[in-house]
């Protein structure tokens, strides 16, 4: 793929479908959407869970997918792409402790270029202090470290879309269509349908 590029990034246990499906969209859109992950070359894997919403307290977690890496982490220069997404699941709870990734995320951040975050991936914008006085929502369990990063939670349905300025935010899988059509609009994409 040789179009626009576009930056994601992953962990084990990222969720499954917020990894996946906005890759495949992405990709399906014609840009070039590079997954890299700390510590991780092109061709490694990184293991995904599955988080559903079944009537529970909180989300239940299954196994998901593995994921083959099409880019390496150590070799991500922020200027050769357009935008970055960050999918949510555990992984967001380690990668906010990588300072290279705190200082990529600002790096997009700081040039104003899109930023698409879901579910639990606002933990690394929060650790990378890129939501003071933003608007943005995320998986409610995630509220207070919005709130403590001096961002405004916005509570939204769970396939609600939050966009401020470069910003788009979701809560959970739930918000692909709404997150990925808002994320796209940013980056200069004509859809109709």
């Amino acid at each position: 793929m040789s179009g626009p590029r576009l930056l994601m990034l992953a962990g084990d246990f990222v969720e499954d479908y917020e990894l996946m499906v906005p890759y495949q969209a992405l990709s399906m859109l014609g840009y070039r959407v590079d997954v890299v992950c700390p510590g991780k070359v092109a061709g490694d894997r990184v293991r995904t869970a599955i988080h559903d919403f079944e009537g529970d307290q909180t989300y239940s977690e299954k196994p998901g997918h593995n994921f083959t890496l099409n880019a390496a982490f150590a070799e991500v220069e922020s200027n050769n792409y357009r935008g970055l997404i960050i999918p949510g699941g555990r992984a967001p709870e380690y990668l906010r402790l990588n300072p290279l990734v705190l200082n990529l995320v600002r790096s997009f951040h700081e040039s104003g270029r899109p930023i698409a975050a879901i579910c639990h991936g606002l933990q690394v914008l929060a650790a990378a202090d890129v939501l003071r006085g933003r608007k943005c929502t995320a998986y409610p369990a995630c509220a207070p470290e919005v709130r403590l990063a001096g961002g405004v939670y916005v509570d939204l349905p769970v396939d609600g879309v939050c966009v401020d300025g470069p910003l788009v935010t979701a809560p959970a899988w739930p918000a692909h269509p709404a997150w990925l059509a808002a994320f796209v609009h940013l980056l200069g994409a004509q859809i109709s349908v």
